[in-house]
């Protein structure tokens, strides 16, 4: 193993319930006197939206506001963004919402002062050095849903309309200049996005602690992350208004992104183009692949399960987790196959092309080809 990485992590970052109010004060911290506040069309008439922008308003921030974000953001919401975002002179972006609002708020703040195409900075080797960084508009990123963990990453998945492919924007500067994690701001989810999103950060935690590559402090983050979820995801689930688990299961989330640092694999590489084509929930469709994606990889990593299910205490060492996951899903009603989730007359040809074509394949334990990635999907169908 060669023992030679590119490491870094996360930002500044105020926790705790009641911060939120903190929000003008971290906007000012970053540098930002017009901030526009980027979060989908579900939450941008609720409460916690409206308070956030109350509060910004009356510290003489203003009350910017840019919605039009679909469930998957998309390419053209996002150069409806930028332009809202330049049309109305802000600089800064604050990032509300879970990763469908944080993903696109990072993207906006990124290209407000670009002048190449948004596809020109994908993850592809080096492409982001091709922006302009003194450009990038600072972000303060308040997550109100606990599993992305976009506000600690430095990427974007984005889809890119006319091929119906999820695509990586990375930049270093993309990563929020503040963060503020406040538990409160997540009791009013529904238990189905509760347990989405809950699975989505152990999804993360999971598939970080099983790649291959060297990266012993995303090991630990990932292994602690993991039990966080399984500690506490339960408790948020059975009672929305328990604001330790929540505390903790937004912990998870942001552990679980920082984590994936060292890698993703399989379970994403899948569940990117379903959602691409089929619109499904990120997290919930994570669930769905996972215990298939154990399976396939239980060669290379059986061995640092059998460790890890002990820590989690869950016994039997890998097949006792395979099990805890198959069972662990079923609590919380996450459908079994992709076909219960809603994906119909599925073309699985292009699915396989288009997940072999993503970057987290590269962070998979056992090699993905098209033979096997095929027989993944069926297999989950």
């Amino acid at each position: 193993m060669v023992l030679t990485a590119n490491w870094s992590y996360p930002t500044a970052m105020r926790f705790g319930a009641g911060r939120i109010s903190e929000i003008a004060d971290a906007c000012k911290a970053s540098g930002i006197s017009k901030p526009l506040l980027v979060t989908d069309k579900g939450l941008a008439s609720m409460d916690i939206t409206t308070k956030t922008l109350d509060l910004l308003d009356a510290a003489g921030l203003g009350r910017g506001l840019f919605s039009e974000v679909d469930p998957n953001p998309t390419d053209l919401n996002a150069g409806e963004g930028v332009k809202v975002y330049q049309e109305g002179g802000y600089d800064g972006v604050v990032a509300f919402g879970g990763g469908s609002g944080l993903d696109l708020a990072k993207v906006i703040a990124f290209m407000a002062g670009q002048t190449r195409p948004l596809w020109d900075f994908e993850d592809i080797g080096d492409w982001w050095t091709r922006a302009n960084a003194d450009a990038i508009a600072p972000i303060v990123a308040v997550p109100t849903t606990a599993g992305t963990g976009s506000e600690v990453g430095r990427a974007s998945i984005i889809t890119k309309v006319d091929t119906a492919e999820k695509k990586i924007i990375f930049h270093p500067k993309m990563l929020p200049s503040v963060v503020i994690c406040d538990p409160e701001l997540t009791v009013g989810m529904p238990k189905f996005l509760t347990a989405g999103t809950g699975l989505d950060a152990f999804a993360h935690c999971v598939e970080a602690y099983s790649s291959p590559h060297y990266h012993p402090m995303s090991q630990g983050i990932a292994l602690e992350g993991m039990r966080l979820v399984v500690d506490y995801l339960p408790r948020a689930y059975a009672d929305g208004t328990d604001l330790e688990a929540r505390g903790h299961m937004m912990s998870a989330a942001a552990m679980g992104a920082t984590a994936f640092q060292k890698g993703l694999g399989a379970i994403h590489a899948l569940s990117h183009p379903i959602g691409a084509v089929h619109h499904t929930h990120h997290g919930t469709t994570n669930a769905v692949c996972m215990p298939a994606v154990l399976q396939f990889n239980k060669s290379a990593i059986a061995d640092r399960f059998d460790k890890a299910a002990g820590y989690l205490g869950i016994s039997g060492g890998f097949e006792g987790f395979c099990a805890f996951v198959d069972e662990f899903n079923a609590s919380m009603n996450i459908p079994k196959t992709l076909t219960e989730l809603g994906v119909k007359d599925p073309n699985i040809e292009e699915l396989t092309a288009a997940a072999l074509r993503d970057p987290s394949t590269g962070g998979n334990p056992i090699e993905m080809t098209a033979e096997n990635t095929r027989a993944l999907f069926e297999e989950i169908m």
